[in-house]
């Protein structure tokens, strides 16, 4: 179903450079829902956040560290985190 919704939301666009960020975004978002759905485990919290070091761009990691200092205001077992991005 993903791959539909994708392949619909790039069907009607004609510069390739706002597919692009379209893309960029919906992976940024999606990292960002796994880290909420894994929040409860800091251990495969900060594995998934790891998985996302390694394929987000470096202007998502700016975006990802703004959200990350937010979320762990609420879920402080999760600080340890902070060390895998060195804020």
């Amino acid at each position: 179903m993903i791959n539909v919704y994708i392949w619909c939301e790039f069907k009607n666009i004609d510069n390739p450079q706002k597919s692009y960020f379209i893309m960029s975004k919906m992976m940024f978002d999606y990292t960002k829902s796994i880290l909420e759905r894994v929040s409860f485990d800091p251990v495969l919290f900060c594995r998934e956040l790891e998985k996302a070091i390694k394929t987000l761009l470096p202007y998502e990691m700016e975006q990802l560290q703004e959200w990350l200092l937010n979320f762990i205001i609420e879920k402080p077992e999760l600080k340890q985190s902070l060390l895998l991005i060195k804020v």
